[in-house]
């Protein structure tokens, strides 16, 4: 089914990206103000002085840049080719939800063990999804 359902966890995450965007220049200038920070720490990346305070917003971004880009691809590919199901909408939800919590944890108290298990079980759930995916589309092709 061609269902657009499939695109709103797309729109769901890419709007948590947008704002944990929105984080960085925000720790930055507030670092900047508290004389934790110089423009000269920003020239190539983020040098060592950078307070984990300020580089982590930066690196959860970048997390939700890599992977993520698989599961957009994977959603768009269910939506083109109109094999999208109740299941894999389901899928795509938990995935975000994952995502999500996995920003929250490295964003707060930041316990990577916690954070380790989120991330393997979203990499489980985009994997999943991406079988689900495969086996709509050789199923359909094969009809």
């Amino acid at each position: 089914m061609n269902d657009p359902a499939i695109l709103s966890p797309v729109f769901a995450l890419a709007a948590w990206t947008g704002s944990v965007l929105l984080l960085i220049p925000f720790q930055r200038i507030r670092a900047a103000f508290r004389g934790e920070v110089t423009a000269a720490d920003f020239k190539l990346g983020e040098s060592s002085a950078v307070p984990s305070a300020v580089s982590i917003p930066n690196r959860n971004y970048m997390n939700l840049l890599e992977a993520p880009l698989l599961f957009y691809v994977v959603c768009l590919t269910l939506y083109v080719s109109a094999t999208s199901s109740v299941s894999a909408i389901y899928l795509a939800w938990a995935y975000v939800a994952l995502r999500v919590l996995h920003s929250a944890i490295h964003l707060t108290y930041n316990k990577v063990m916690h954070r380790m298990l989120v991330f393997a079980a979203s990499n489980a759930v985009l994997v999943t999804l991406w079988v689900l995916a495969g086996l709509a589309l050789f199923t359909q092709v094969g009809s």
